[in-house]
């Protein structure tokens, strides 16, 4: 589903939550990327990335929000941020990028402010995370390193574990972030690094 058809993406929620009488949990990982001086960005560039890797999060949350709401099932959102939202990034120029990995850490503290009650009519009770991965080998990042020589030697030595996660090496934060075994966590950020923001 293209996150950035909200109008698409309210139905597609729908329809599942309609289905099954409920909505458990959602996943928001969409994310584009450009590497490009801030000096240089267009309004265009910059809404793009925004739209795709803030606003698709945040619209992708309240349309399952609103089916958690209605169906009264005290769900889990789950948001892929980025430690890049944490710390400025070596060897890659892409604010754009970065700060929309911010803005989504804090999108999630406020969501979970706002829907982790359960109100009086038993709706609500709803956790938001996030998960924040270091560097990953995915077709985006495979591109970082066609475009910046010697950027994947830089990214490995400086995480502890000098290498770059598989994307299977998130399977089991996501179960558990979605999953009761982390029912009394919400607004918060499982970094995920290698150890690189731990230096």
């Amino acid at each position: 589903q293209d996150v950035a058809d909200t109008e698409g993406l309210d139905r597609q929620i729908a329809s599942i939550a309609s289905a099954h009488a409920r909505l458990d949990g959602v996943l928001a990982a969409a994310g584009i990327q450009q590497i490009t001086p801030a000096a240089e960005y267009t309004i265009e560039d910059l809404n793009r990335i925004m739209a795709v890797n803030y606003a698709g999060v945040f619209m992708t949350a309240t349309a399952a929000a609103r089916q958690m709401f209605k169906h009264k099932c005290h769900g889990s959102m789950v948001f892929i941020a980025s430690m890049s939202g944490c710390v400025a990034n070596k060897g890659l120029i892409s604010p754009a990028y970065n700060s929309s990995k911010a803005a989504v850490l804090q999108l999630a503290r406020n969501l979970a402010m706002e829907w982790s009650p359960t109100r009086e009519d038993g709706s609500g009770g709803i956790r938001v995370n996030c998960i924040s991965p270091g560097h990953i080998m995915t077709p985006m990042v495979r591109k970082n390193f066609e475009e910046v020589p010697g950027l994947r030697e830089k990214w490995e030595s400086e995480n502890m574990m000098g290498r770059l996660a598989e994307t299977r090496e998130f399977k089991g934060a996501a179960l558990f972030l979605l999953s009761n075994a982390s029912s009394f966590m919400t607004g918060s950020n499982l970094i995920m690094d290698g150890g690189h923001t731990a230096w």
